[in-house]
């Protein structure tokens, strides 16, 4: 996935590389670029000047998966521009190479800028010795240069505390999940286990009555089925993979009796993986529990849209099923989704349908990862 990725870079930054190199190598405009020294002797067209400016423009196509061979090579395309006198337009390379590897580079920071501190010194003595250029000149170019290898960080930096921020928020997120499913098993195993002793209790009591014994019995196993039952819901909350991924959760509801369609366009992006996915995973769960609960048999579809920067989530019941559900539900699991969603910037919501039934939507963003 990386690796496709990259490519992909390779191939936005392409069309802007092939058309400077093209717009550059048209002989009358020429020395219509940038000109540090106007006593540089001036070149006509040739088959050097040309390689130079290929030097200097071309490597752009690499310069956010290679940014630094890219500054490299188009600063010693950049030189002898100005070495040989061509002020071409492609001395534009420079500074979008600057920028970039202001923006993208992220090991050895401080030795390129000291080093390419050090290369513009020598090239601004051996331009001077072509033709004495005032130091003010020099300076300025230094400090525009400097600016856009500045913008290019400034960029960086952003980019880099969004990422912390929302890792931030979905770790937030996660800890809210964990603390609400602290309380439901604590709810489960209180209710359950509560009941289970009061019936067990009463079941002493009942030997002479082998009829209404072998009901308690029943309740009290029963009881203990969906303590069960519940546990490993709450457990597959935890961890999607303890009870399997998307289609593995669907297969289940199947087999309990409920007819799920699923319908997926598009494909998980890397930025996907963590929180983004562990809240799809959880959106369907809850909506499918509560349509088996709710609306029992009744044709559901999970409908799930990966995008570049967001997943969408919608499962829907047609309402012909049956309520199967006691009464007195806690109501959490929903409003909790829409905590958790909110939390990582997207959107939820769940209601009953105009021609019956009910719809679960959520709006999850992804990405987040540089």
């Amino acid at each position: 996935m990386i690796h496709l990725a990259r490519r992909g870079v390779v191939v936005r930054d392409l069309p802007f590389a092939l058309l400077l190199t093209a717009v550059a190598l048209v002989p009358d405009w020429h020395r219509h670029g940038t000109r540090l020294s106007d006593l540089a002797p001036e070149r006509p067209y040739d088959l050097l000047g040309a390689l130079v400016i290929v030097v200097e423009c071309l490597p752009l196509a690499v310069r956010r998966k290679w940014p630094v061979p890219t500054l490299a090579l188009v600063s010693v395309g950049f030189a002898f521009d100005q070495l040989l006198g061509l002020h071409t337009i492609g001395g534009i390379a420079l500074p979008v190479a600057l920028f970039t590897a202001g923006a993208y580079l992220n090991t050895h920071r401080r030795t390129v800028m000291v080093v390419s501190s050090l290369a513009y010194v020598a090239f601004a003595v051996a331009l001077n010795q072509v033709g004495p250029t005032p130091v003010a000149d020099f300076t300025l170019f230094y400090v525009v240069f400097a600016a856009t290898w500045g913008i290019g960080a400034w960029l960086r930096q952003n980019r880099r505390t969004e990422a912390a921020r929302r890792q931030q928020v979905e770790e937030a997120a996660r800890t809210a999940e964990r603390i609400r499913i602290a309380r439901e098993l604590h709810d489960v195993v209180t209710h359950h286990v509560t009941a289970m002793v009061v019936q067990a209790e009463s079941a002493r009591y009942l030997t002479a009555a082998p009829d209404r014994l072998d009901t308690t019995l029943t309740a009290v196993t029963d009881t203990g089925r969906q303590a069960i039952t519940d546990l490993r819901h709450l457990l597959d909350v935890l961890n999607p993979g303890h009870g399997g991924e998307l289609r593995s959760l669907i297969e289940q509801s199947r087999r309990a009796g409920q007819p799920v369609e699923l319908v997926e366009e598009g494909s998980s992006p890397p930025a996907a993986s963590g929180g983004a996915e562990a809240t799809v995973y959880r959106v369907a769960q809850e909506a499918l529990t509560n349509a088996m609960k709710y609306d029992h048999g009744a044709r559901t579809t999970v409908a799930v849209r990966y995008g570049a920067k967001e997943i969408d989530v919608r499962i829907s019941t047609d309402g012909s099923g049956s309520n199967t559900a006691s009464p007195g539900g806690s109501g959490r699991g929903l409003s909790g989704l829409a905590d958790r969603v909110g939390t990582l910037g997207g959107d939820f919501s769940a209601g009953p349908r105009a021609d019956g039934g009910f719809v679960v939507t959520a709006r999850i963003p992804v990405g987040a990862t540089a």
